[in-house]
């Protein structure tokens, strides 16, 4: 994680809660720093770079439509920012974590391997990765808080992908879902008022 862009001066970091914030396929850090101005001020957002080069863009790994993945890219790029936050979180308060389409496959995976890790998480526009292998290593013992937001007519989230996704939430977190129709395979500012909302109730009281 060699390029991260920060909402607050080092100076004014130590004690904040930390959102570590994980962009989409083919696009970079700069597309979630777009948004720390929608989100509450108390929190430090960190909004990384995805490790794999995606044309001009970058990415956490290899996709196509079916959202097919290398499990061993996956596992190189998790391993990545688990690292990144292990380095950084000492000063803060806490960690949650917002991804936005893959990074929403990010953000859950990272959640997945360690649940006690994170006060809570926001997917937006994404899915959850239907792997075997990281089936078997989880482990809940408190379901966490969970924001899933997304437009029910996303042409670029899969049925089979979103069904999964349905049910593994369902399943495993404390989940907040919410539809924002017409809104597409994008952010709305509706659903950042509701994102803000959802961090304050889990994260700052």
């Amino acid at each position: 994680m060699e390029t991260v862009v920060w909402s607050k001066p080092e100076t004014e970091r130590t004690g904040t809660p930390l959102l570590v914030m994980l962009h989409g396929y083919g696009t970079d850090e700069t597309r979630m720093a777009q948004l720390f101005g929608a989100l509450p001020p108390e929190f430090t957002c960190a909004s990384l770079r995805g490790p794999k080069v995606i044309g001009d863009h970058y990415g956490w790994f290899l996709l196509d439509y079916f959202l097919t993945h290398d499990f061993a890219d996956v596992v190189s790029a998790t391993n990545a920012v688990f690292n990144w936050i292990e380095a950084a979180k000492a000063r803060h308060s806490s960690v949650s974590l917002f991804g936005y389409s893959q990074g929403m496959a990010m953000a859950s995976t990272l959640l997945r391997l360690r649940p006690e890790g994170f006060r809570a998480v926001v997917g937006l526009s994404g899915f959850v990765l239907d792997n075997e292998l990281l089936a078997m290593s989880e482990s809940f013992d408190v379901r966490p808080p969970f924001f899933w937001g997304r437009d029910k007519q996303d042409v670029v989230i899969n049925d089979a992908a979103t069904a999964h996704t349905a049910e593994w939430l369902h399943r495993n977190t404390q989940l907040t879902a919410r539809s924002y129709p017409g809104m597409g395979h994008s952010i709305s500012a509706a659903e950042l008022v509701d994102v803000g909302a959802f961090l304050r109730h889990y994260v700052l009281r």
